[in-house]
């Protein structure tokens, strides 16, 4: 293991808004904060997560553009999300906090209706395991154990196999409404946007490292909002 990610590894533990349960002890202890997030926060503001959140730019960036919301970046790489916890403290956000745990175990975090917003950001497509999509039937029941009623969700991908299985094969199974949907958010015509709404210019205002490189590549980049109802 390089030097630099054992040292990013012990100033994780400074963090106060960087939170790292091992399995072994939520299946022992369970996670405090659970149902007790507004105690961390000092606010009952509305939560919205990213999940595999990586160095966690996209958290950050929306947390500063909304500070009437609490922001919770999710992701398994400790030494990512190193970045994130780092920048959030230095300019002392209030409303931003870190998990390192596996997707999977994102249920042991929250109570039921504790998470309002929900965004998907560049996560493996999983295009070999439907199961471990992150938008896959298996993972929207999870999330439904602690999202609120009227809940948003929004995936972001430059995965064209992701957007179409999500759009095409598990929303129309579920409740929910599709609120927006574009399969090329940057797409212009004579040098405007071909589909312009305030929720989308909100998409395309916040770009993460990925997201800037497949721009570059002249990758199109997808993105769908539902509505849980």
């Amino acid at each position: 293991m390089g030097h630099h990610k054992l040292q990013r590894f012990a100033e994780n533990l400074t963090f106060p808004n960087l939170f790292q349960v091992g399995f072994d002890q939520l299946e022992k202890e369970g996670f405090a904060l659970k149902g007790r997030w507004r105690e961390q926060f000092g606010n009952d503001n509305p939560i919205t997560l990213e999940l595999g959140c990586g160095k966690g730019d996209y958290t950050i960036a929306l947390a500063r553009i909304h500070p009437e919301r609490n922001y919770i970046g999710v992701d398994i790489k400790g030494a990512r999300l190193w970045r994130g916890a780092k920048t959030s403290n230095e300019e002392q956000m209030k409303n931003v906090a870190f998990i390192r745990t596996r997707i999977e175990l994102i249920d042991r975090f929250f109570a039921e209706g504790e998470v309002s917003e929900i965004w998907i950001t560049f996560c493996d497509p999983q295009l070999k395991k439907p199961n471990k999509r992150l938008t896959s039937p298996r993972f929207l029941d999870t999330y439904n154990r602690f999202l609120a009623p009227g809940s948003v969700m929004h995936l972001k991908t430059d995965s064209q196999e992701l957007y179409d299985y999500t759009l095409n094969e598990v929303l129309p199974t579920r409740d929910v409404e599709i609120v927006i949907n574009t399969n090329d958010l940057y797409e212009e015509e004579s040098g405007k946007w071909k589909v312009e709404s305030e929720e989308l210019n909100e998409a395309r205002m916040t770009q993460t490292f990925y997201e800037r490189m497949f721009l570059e590549k002249n990758m199109p980049i997808t993105y769908i909002q539902w509505k849980n109802n």
